[in-house]
Protein backbone atom coordinates (compact mmCIF):
# COMPACT_ATOMS: atom_id res chain seq x y z
CA UNK A 1 0.00 0.00 0.00
CA UNK A 2 1.15 3.71 -0.91
CA UNK A 3 -0.25 6.52 0.42
CA UNK A 4 0.55 10.47 0.20
CA UNK A 5 -1.03 13.80 1.39
CA UNK A 6 -1.68 16.56 -1.23
CA UNK A 7 -2.60 20.35 -0.89
CA UNK A 8 -4.81 21.69 -3.37
CA UNK A 9 -2.98 24.73 -4.89
CA UNK A 10 -5.90 25.04 -7.84
CA UNK A 11 -7.85 28.53 -6.99
CA UNK A 12 -11.51 26.68 -7.42
CA UNK A 13 -10.19 23.49 -5.83
CA UNK A 14 -11.22 19.89 -7.13
CA UNK A 15 -14.43 21.04 -9.78
CA UNK A 16 -15.65 19.02 -13.04
CA UNK A 17 -12.60 19.58 -15.30
CA UNK A 18 -9.47 18.79 -12.90
CA UNK A 19 -12.37 15.71 -11.03
CA UNK A 20 -12.21 14.54 -14.94
CA UNK A 21 -8.39 15.04 -15.42
CA UNK A 22 -8.24 12.65 -12.40
CA UNK A 23 -10.46 10.14 -12.36
CA UNK A 24 -9.25 9.74 -16.24
CA UNK A 25 -5.65 9.19 -14.42
CA UNK A 26 -6.61 6.99 -11.88
CA UNK A 27 -8.48 4.82 -14.44
CA UNK A 28 -5.46 4.15 -16.26
CA UNK A 29 -3.91 1.69 -13.17
CA UNK A 30 -5.20 -1.99 -11.91
CA UNK A 31 -4.47 -0.82 -8.36
CA UNK A 32 -7.17 0.59 -5.96
CA UNK A 33 -7.08 4.21 -6.28
CA UNK A 34 -9.10 6.44 -3.08
CA UNK A 35 -9.01 9.82 -2.76
CA UNK A 36 -9.84 11.11 1.36
CA UNK A 37 -10.80 14.55 2.64
CA UNK A 38 -11.05 14.52 6.40
CA UNK A 39 -12.68 11.02 7.19
CA UNK A 40 -14.45 10.79 3.91
CA UNK A 41 -13.29 8.00 1.63
CA UNK A 42 -13.96 7.88 -2.26
CA UNK A 43 -12.98 5.78 -5.49
CA UNK A 44 -10.56 8.09 -7.16
CA UNK A 45 -11.84 6.81 -11.00
CA UNK A 46 -15.07 7.69 -10.54
CA UNK A 47 -15.74 11.67 -11.35
CA UNK A 48 -19.08 11.77 -9.15
CA UNK A 49 -17.60 10.19 -6.29
CA UNK A 50 -14.50 12.92 -6.51
CA UNK A 51 -17.05 15.62 -7.00
CA UNK A 52 -18.85 14.56 -3.82
CA UNK A 53 -15.75 15.74 -1.62
CA UNK A 54 -16.05 19.45 -2.57
CA UNK A 55 -12.57 19.39 -2.10
CA UNK A 56 -11.52 23.46 -1.77
CA UNK A 57 -7.63 25.40 -2.01
CA UNK A 58 -6.09 24.97 0.07
CA UNK A 59 -7.46 21.60 1.54
CA UNK A 60 -5.58 18.23 2.25
CA UNK A 61 -6.15 15.12 0.23
CA UNK A 62 -4.93 11.93 0.92
CA UNK A 63 -4.40 9.14 -1.53
CA UNK A 64 -4.67 5.71 -0.70
CA UNK A 65 -3.16 3.20 -3.37
CA UNK A 66 -3.04 -0.68 -3.05
CA UNK A 67 -2.44 -3.06 -5.63
CA UNK A 68 -0.12 -4.33 -8.21
CA UNK A 69 0.56 -1.19 -10.24
CA UNK A 70 0.95 1.10 -6.84
CA UNK A 71 4.67 1.86 -7.03
CA UNK A 72 4.16 3.32 -10.57
CA UNK A 73 0.73 4.97 -9.95
CA UNK A 74 1.48 6.60 -6.64
CA UNK A 75 4.76 8.31 -8.22
CA UNK A 76 2.55 9.22 -11.41
CA UNK A 77 -0.20 10.84 -9.24
CA UNK A 78 2.09 12.73 -7.11
CA UNK A 79 2.97 14.66 -10.68
CA UNK A 80 -0.80 14.42 -12.03
CA UNK A 81 -0.94 16.58 -8.41
CA UNK A 82 1.22 19.33 -8.96
CA UNK A 83 0.39 20.24 -12.80
CA UNK A 84 -3.42 19.83 -12.54
CA UNK A 85 -4.72 20.44 -8.53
Amino acid sequence: MKEFEYVIKGAVGIHARPASLLAKEASGYKSSIMLCKNEERVDAKKLLSIMSLGVKCSEKVRFIIEGEDEEPAADQLKIFCEQNL
